[in-house]
């Protein structure tokens, strides 16, 4: 049963490096090869489960590029991760609520690297509200531009590098499929994932490219202090049948089943590391 120790974070977005206990971002086997070759950016690639993908995908023979908004020292941590796994690591720090940046970001990850095999859309923002009266017009549109406007912003960017046999995975939430009452924004703008996740793979399935997703339920990462208050970091995933939370690498894991060869028939689909939480698919 999941029982962290109280805290809170107002640093927006939050930082890895002050969580207690830090989360579980490390494979958890060793690399067979199966991203050998094979560049990859990541957006919130600096900490949770962008950290853990990151550093799975390099112990899988990937080049990896991480964007991420001011998080310096988690984006330093996770780039001498990377390139313990014996992989380049490229940091690309600024706003991904920015077209212009998405494009300058997916570009200097493909010149750095000289081609891009997977976009991983995975970074986002919440903020918990009791009553939806007090979502203002400011958090609506972080919501928004944060969580869908992005993945729009960085997929077109991506389109003009990808080849065939590329991947796109998209990070949506059991929130698209369940609702949450005090993530009302948040839960929106993972709904919406979902369904670009969905027309998007119809759209380029004819040029070989799959795109898929993943709908994580309750994972220990810096959104939970940051978001929550103390009371409910103590009990968070003690809700799901599982009685736990999920950590980072238990969830890396199924990014990486959709990125490289072993999900070669998937595409349009999601993938549920939740706890034992039943959704519709």
């Amino acid at each position: 049963m999941s029982n962290f120790p109280p805290q809170h974070q107002d640093h927006t977005p939050g930082l890895e490096h002050e969580m207690n206990p830090r989360p579980d971002y490390e494979p958890r086997f060793p690399g067979s090869g199966r991203l050998q070759g094979k560049a990859a950016i990541i957006t919130g690639g600096d900490s949770g489960i962008g950290r853990a993908t990151a550093v799975l995908f390099a112990r899988e023979g990937a080049d990896v590029a991480i964007v991420y908004l001011d998080e310096d020292r988690d984006a330093e941590e996770t780039k001498a991760a990377i390139e313990r796994e014996g992989r380049r690591a490229l940091l690309i720090r600024g706003d991904l609520r920015s077209k212009a940046f998405c494009t300058e970001a997916v570009n200097r990850a493909a010149a750095e690297f000289g081609k891009l095999d997977i976009v991983v859309n995975n970074a986002a923002h919440q903020a918990e509200v009791e009553d939806v009266r007090e979502i203002s017009e400011e958090q609506l549109a972080k919501t928004f531009e944060t969580n869908i406007y992005a993945y729009f912003y960085i997929t077109q960017a991506a389109l003009d590098h990808l080849k065939p046999g590329a991947s796109i995975v998209n990070v949506t939430s059991v929130n698209s499929y369940k609702g949450n009452d005090t993530l009302i924004d948040y839960s929106s703008t993972k709904g919406a994932i979902t369904a670009f996740t969905r027309s998007m793979a119809a759209n380029l399935v004819e040029k070989g490219i799959r795109v898929n997703g993943v709908a994580p339920g309750p994972i220990w990462t810096p959104f939970i202090p940051m978001a929550m208050d103390e009371e409910k970091v103590a009990s968070f995933g003690s809700q799901v049948p599982m009685k736990r939370a999920g950590q980072p690498n238990e969830v890396a894991s199924a990014l990486l089943f959709l990125a490289c060869e072993d999900g070669s028939y998937f595409t349009g689909q999601v993938l549920h590391p939740n706890g034992g939480t039943i959704v519709g698919a």
